[in-house]
């Protein structure tokens, strides 16, 4: 499960000024955004402190910097988390003696993700910071605790906007806080030359002082901690324990077994290590635990009779520290909770970290705060979150235009987090007069620009995206549809160390939705990335009316949405490096829509040395209906719904740029996009805004570019489905399928009213249907058998053409058949559907792989499916070791059928491809009257 995080959120003012040593107070609102995917400050410490741990643990410590500016909390939310969830709130309360520590030291989002909880962590001051105090009003003391008494209050009232539930708040922590002290007035005034006679005086004094002077003075005295206050402690806790003065909460308290197994005799005696008799262990309780001299002997008759070796005294002198300073007040609390009625549960944590095997003596078992890696799912962050380390900052990137500021996240089983920069700009908003013009440059910008969250999708029917989306899944979690105008952004995940100079192979998707729907969020390049260590660039472009529109002449040419495709690999081509990015290796690849787009783009001279291969799944530009040699009928139609006046193009231009956003997605509905007129003219239906020649993207048609071997010669992978208009195209398309049933007839009909999709005249339709159809009587067969005539004539044929061309124009070109259902396949779907259109996607892009119950079938299938994308984008050529073989496709015609079974075949559906050629090339020398209406 994805998670959304909030980095350093401010809940309180800054202490700072006269608010040090003062109860922190509320937050002054602030106007727009706040960028909160940093992480905050740690507020001010002795960073020596915190490198001792690191030098004791043998860690590497990433740059931090401290602050009295500090009060800040981190949120770790499930992303499906919203308004009303009421997820349940845990609260950190970070350890480190209330002398160190923060918010970040251990990250949230395993805990956020495995469990569905929202997770936040809290920072509060520390030391002299926290908790000076004079004994009197002036200077109470406990500034600490009234932080956390902030934080929480903060939690209280703005948490349910992160999808928290208020009333469902748990708060934990660890360490910090077992010893008080008594008070350290007049050390103070004299290390730091101020007159303890006076509070007033004296907390003046320390207000003037520097951050820095006040650090000196903890570094000298070393214990500040709780007081008795009146307000936050009213009485000792002891005293309130036994009085039953206490929130009755259900609790948990825990102890791990070797309290004082290292990390802490390490800093203060760590010579005690290595072995110890009974007389050294017997000075260092009286010295540290204060226990007098007369009663020194119970302690060493109860703990170290009959022991002798040096060893074994260290090892009980330990186990004393750990039952005094931890086990005995643990039970002690844990009794008196259980006295009171309140619900309490008591663990002891024995487990040592393996990732600390090699850091601390064998001898050291559960050690101080070894539990909490794994309260925070540690072992499912490896490599992201290092024991007492920070994680890693949010990575920032420089582009052309401005910086950017993406994330990170990791995959389980990958040391190097993905960084993921969602909603890069790559070209101006094509609002106003860049409606219906080429994409400009994106406009530079001076500040560092937010990428952590997905773009609006480009305009487009809504109604149209909900019902595919009610129909079909690709397995990951859905991400809230927005639309605009103001939509040419893409999407980068890199593998890569950004602080290294990689240069990995890049691999381009342009999605799919029939040049009508789509964005560049519908597929996550997270597992693809990391499985491949491959850099995945996702895109939008323009859509249906905003993508498409053509007058056929210089007022509107069209293409708009393959001229942003262009756009978007110029901008690849001049900012992928900074990303990890080899830019002198680009694969662009796409689905359906896209398919036939990256098909176009290797046809177009503008796309010429953008990209080095190209990847076609389920789509070519030879698709009937997909590309034309003009638009005009469709421009006409939809003057006409924008009562807009066709007197010149330049006035049908200028009208339909003055239409609103909304004006303009009325007539989309209108244009009843996307579904065949089974009662009508199908000579009269567009369910298309196509692709057009317009002499500069498309000189020609694609036929006689592709015969004329005038294309970008990069190696080709063109694959096909098993069951292209198996269920989801004939559902969205609007087909009449319900009863499952057909006759000769009804199917020859259907051919024919399917003429804007295949181009099979009325006259000829009965030849196709005969063809397909005429060996069996059985209705049921028959229907299915027309469905696999529309997918050869939609799909199937067009890309056997297609790889046929690039073959022969000596282009190293690969083919493939998939033949597998997805698990997530709707109910809906009939189960003898396998390879459906689209199918494909979910394995392309590692979807199996975070699926919870995804089979190890499937889970192989996709490994398979990014190693032979990857490879291919590496190097041109998809085989590799382990993979089954994949032919080239050469005179043999060999190819991939992808499934259960992976194998090489050959002749993929050669002998419809013949009979379709055959069709089709009869019609086009009798026809050139019809060719009018045909190219709408």
């Amino acid at each position: 499960m994805l998670v959304n995080v909030f980095l350093g959120v401010p809940y309180a003012a800054p202490p700072v000024g006269p608010l040090r040593f003062a109860k922190p107070e509320p937050l002054l609102p602030w106007d727009g955004f706040l960028n909160a995917t940093s992480y905050p400050k740690l507020c001010f410490q002795n960073s020596e402190w915190l490198f001792t741990d690191q030098h004791i643990l043998k860690v590497h410590y990433p740059k931090f910097r401290v602050s009295e500016d500090c009060l800040y909390l981190n949120i770790y939310a499930p992303a499906h988390a919203e308004t009303g969830s009421k997820l349940p709130v845990m609260v950190w309360l970070p350890g480190g003696a209330f002398e160190t520590g923060s918010a970040s030291i251990f990250d949230g989002s395993a805990l956020a993700s495995y469990e569905d909880v929202l997770v936040v962590t809290i920072q509060y001051r520390l030391g002299i910071f926290g908790f000076f105090n004079t004994g009197d009003e002036h200077a109470r003391g406990n500034w600490a605790f009234m932080d956390q008494v902030a934080a929480l209050i903060w939690v209280q009232e703005n948490i349910e906007f992160f999808g928290g539930d208020p009333r469902c708040v748990t708060i934990f922590g660890e360490s910090a806080g077992a010893i008080s002290v008594s008070s350290l007035l007049q050390t103070i005034a004299s290390i730091c030359d101020c007159s303890a006679s006076d509070s007033i005086a004296l907390l003046r004094c320390l207000r003037a002082k520097s951050s820095k002077e006040l650090l000196s003075i903890n570094q000298k005295t070393k214990s500040f901690t709780r007081v008795v206050d009146g307000l936050f402690f009213p009485n000792e806790p002891l005293d309130l324990l036994a009085q039953k003065l206490f929130h009755l909460v259900p609790s948990i308290i825990g102890v791990n077994n070797h309290e004082c197994g290292f990390l802490l005799p390490m800093k203060e005696f760590p010579e005690i290590l290595w072995g110890s008799n009974k007389s050294l262990a017997l000075q260092l309780i009286h010295s540290v635990l204060h226990i007098p001299v007369q009663y020194l002997y119970l302690v060493a008759n109860e703990y170290f009779h009959n022991k002798h070796s040096l060893v074994d005294i260290r090892n009980r002198f330990l186990d004393l520290l750990g039952d005094v300073f931890f086990v005995i007040p643990g039970l002690v609390t844990a009794q008196y909770h259980t006295d009171a009625g309140a619900p309490v549960y008591f663990y002891e944590f024995q487990h040592r970290p393996q990732c600390l095997k090699d850091r601390k003596p064998s001898f050291v078992k559960a050690d101080h705060t070894d539990e909490i890696r794994f309260v925070f799912g540690g072992a499912f962050l490896k490599g992201n979150i290092v024991m007492f380390g920070l994680p890693p900052s949010p990575p920032i990137v420089d582009t052309a235009q401005g910086r950017v500021l993406g994330k990170y996240v990791s995959l389980k089983g990958f040391a190097q987090p993905v960084g993921v920069f969602l909603g890069i700009p790559f070209a101006k908003p094509p609002l106003g007069s860049l409606r219906f013009a080429p994409p400009q440059p994106a406009e530079p910008w001076t500040f560092v620009k937010n990428t952590t969250s997905y773009s609006p999708m480009c305009s487009q029917n809504a109604v149209l995206v909900e019902m595919t989306s009610d129909l079909i899944s690709n397995g990951m979690e859905t991400v809230k549809t927005k639309f605009s105008e103001d939509c040419l952004y893409l999407n980068i995940y890199t593998p890569a160390d950004l602080m290294k100079r990689s240069r990995l192979p890049v691999m381009v998707w342009i999605h799919g939705g029939a040049l009508l729907m789509g964005g560049a969020s519908s597929c996550d390049g997270l597992v693809l990335s990391a499985h491949e260590n491959v850099v995945v660039v996702t895109i939008q472009y323009r859509l249906g009316i905003w993508g498409f529109f053509s007058t056929g002449d210089e007022h509107s040419r069209g293409n708009w949405g393959h001229l942003d495709q262009v756009a978007a690999l110029h901008w690849v081509q001049e900012n992928i490096a900074n990303f990890g990015g080899d830019p002198g290796s680009v694969t662009i690849f796409g689905g359906s829509a896209g398919a036939e787009s990256v098909s176009v783009l290797v046809l177009s001279p503008l796309a010429k040395n953008l990209f080095h291969r190209a990847i076609s799944e389920s789509g070519v530009a030879l698709i009937p209906g997909l590309v034309k040699k003009d638009s005009k009928a469709e421009a006409k139609r939809i003057a006409a719904f924008a009562g807009c006046k066709t007197i010149t193009s330049a006035v049908l231009v200028h009208c339909l740029r003055q239409k609103t956003e909304d004006e303009l997605l009325e007539i989309t509905q209108k244009m009843n996009f996307f579904t065949l007129n089974f009662l009508g003219d199908p000579t009269k239906t567009y369910p298309f805004l196509p692709t057009v020649v317009d002499g500069v993207l498309l000189p020609k048609m694609p036929e006689e570019m592709l015969a004329e071997k005038n294309f970008n010669t990069v190696p080709y992978i063109v694959g096909i489905n098993k069951q292209e208009f198996g269920w989801i195209l004939p559902l969205l398309m609007g087909f009449p399928l319900t009863a499952g049933k057909m006759d000769q007839e009804m199917a020859t009909s259907f051919v024919w009213k399917s003429y804007p999709i295949l181009n099979i005249p009325e006259e000829l339709a009965p030849v196709a249907t005969d063809k397909y159809l005429g060996g069996t009587h059985d209705p049921v067969q028959k229907k299915d058998l027309l469905l696999d005539l529309i997918a050869d004539g939609l799909f199937g044929v067009p890309s056997v053409n297609t790889a046929r061309y690039h073959r022969d124009a000596g282009v190293p070109t690969y083919m493939y058949e998939f033949q597998y259902r997805p698990r997530f396949s709707s109910e809906l779907k009939s189960k003898t559907v396998i390879g459906d259109h689209g199918d494909e996607q979910s394995s392309v892009f590692g979807i199996p792989v975070l699926q919870d119950g995804a089979s190890e079938e499937e889970i192989n299938l996709s490994k398979m499916m990014m190693k032979f994308w990857a490879n291919f984008a590496r190097n041109g050529n998809p085989n590799g070791k382990g993979l089954p073989h994949w032919p080239a496709y050469d005179q043999k015609e060999g190819y991939l059928q992808i499934g259960v079974n992976t194998q090489a075949a050959e002749k993929l559906k050669s002998e419809k491809v013949a009979f379709w050629n055959e069709l089709l090339s009869q019609e086009a020398t009798k026809k050139a009257p019809r060719s009018k209406h045909v190219e709408l």
